[in-house]
């Protein structure tokens, strides 16, 4: 009996790590599984059988090129998480719970509460010394319904145009048919990227407003977003539109310098040449705006709009009598 215990124990062990094997690389050769476990590859078959009856969905293909890779199943079988990985994951499922996504908060206490009952001791103390010790300051912007980037995403994963309903400004609804590129999180709002069929164009939606219809549109082949980079294009046109007073500023300081000041949030940053670069970014008011470049501590030049420099000329001579001795 004692042997027998053994060989079960034996076996547990390497099921695991035939399973943490699978999920580190995308394919493996039954040769190479069999070199890592040190068994033969007769051994290893039968563990991937062992592995298919507990849920587990393993492909496989014959021949010199064949081997084995770790399926997406119907089923959710257990995960494997290294603890630096497990910490990540309860920290994303807390953020989730308080983010900007409407409808998944109560899904992620769950999620975020079985986790942790399954966390060993080190890694409860862990998680919740980063739950004590942070606080968020993220927010502010409006939710999106889960469902609605859900439809979203899978549109521009599967390459199907996407056909919803889209709330403007002013609160007139139009009927949008584009071919979804990218979905753009800037940390204060969601954006959806994609090319209008009707406008021919490229446009950037907020996707709070969208109401997806169903069923999707054809398949169609992605084009170029304008520069190559969906990030940047969205950021500019945001820059442009999400304020309402927007601006371009020349920085008197590398784009690199000044990416570590300015978060993607407050602008879009370009190089002009290693000492300057252009800002494109706007505020609630010209005054506030005004202050938020007195606080970059680098020479700068308005470029637009002219009513800016008029409101830093008031501020700099204000300024200039605080700081004269009474």
């Amino acid at each position: 009996m004692p042997g027998r215990l053994a060989d079960m124990v034996e076996t547990s062990v390497r099921l695991l790590r035939l399973l943490t094997l699978l999920q580190v690389r995308r394919e493996w050769s039954g040769a190479d599984l069999a070199d890592r476990l040190a068994v033969t590859t007769r051994t290893v078959r039968s563990d991937v059988e062992r592995l298919r009856v507990l849920g587990y969905r393993i492909e496989s293909h014959p021949g010199v090129a064949g081997g084995y890779r770790l399926g997406a199943g119907s089923a959710l079988p257990p995960l494997l998480l290294d603890d630096d990985e497990a910490v990540a994951v309860a920290v994303g499922l807390r953020a989730a719970a308080g983010g900007s996504v409407t409808g998944i908060e109560e899904t992620s206490l769950r999620a975020l509460a079985k986790l942790e009952q399954s966390l060993p001791s080190r890694l409860r103390h862990r998680v919740d010394a980063l739950r004590t010790a942070t606080v968020s300051a993220a927010g502010g912007g409006p939710t999106v319904d889960a469902d609605t980037l859900t439809a979203v995403s899978t549109a521009v994963h599967s390459r199907e145009r996407l056909r919803f309903d889209y709330a403007g400004h002013d609160g007139t609804t139009t009927v949008r048919d584009v071919e979804p590129y990218r979905l753009v999180y800037t940390g204060r709002r969601w954006y959806l990227l994609g090319w209008d069929t009707h406008r021919a164009d490229w446009r950037t939606f907020r996707a709070d407003r969208i109401r997806p219809r169903t069923p999707t549109g054809p398949r169609f082949t992605p084009r170029e977003p304008p520069g190559g980079d969906a990030v940047a294009h969205v950021l500019r046109g945001v820059g442009s539109t999400a304020w309402p007073h927007p601006a371009r500023v020349r920085l008197h300081a590398s784009a690199d310098q000044m990416a570590q000041r300015i978060p993607t949030t407050a602008g879009l940053l370009e190089a002009i040449d290693e000492q300057t670069c252009l800002l494109h970014t706007g505020g609630e008011s010209l005054a506030n705006l005004a202050a938020f470049l007195g606080t970059l501590a680098v020479d700068f030049d308005v470029l637009d709009p002219p009513e800016l420099r008029a409101v830093i000329r008031a501020v700099a001579a204000r300024f200039g009598r605080a700081a004269q001795v009474p």
